[in-house]
């Protein structure tokens, strides 16, 4: 059985001043469609990327909460 390839729901990346590039992907949950699934990726320009560790699941940070994220036109 071949894995079904998912594709982003959105994706934004940019150039920060310090020359490294900032991605932000959001893709939808596995096991629950309505879930969404924020990455957010800092690239060196060398190419390398940083593995953050995993943060181990206990009970108090199970919890779910909506994130409402809007621009705002700088006025």
């Amino acid at each position: 059985m071949m894995a079904e390839k998912q594709t982003p729901k959105a994706r934004f990346s940019t150039k920060l001043p310090n020359g490294d590039f900032l991605g932000i992907t959001i893709w939808p949950g596995k096991s629950e469609p309505s879930a969404e699934v924020v990455t957010v990726q800092i690239r060196h320009p060398t190419g390398k990327y940083s593995l953050l560790p995993e943060r181990p699941v206990t009970k108090s940070s199970e919890k779910t909460e909506a994130v409402a994220i809007g621009a705002t036109d700088g006025d």
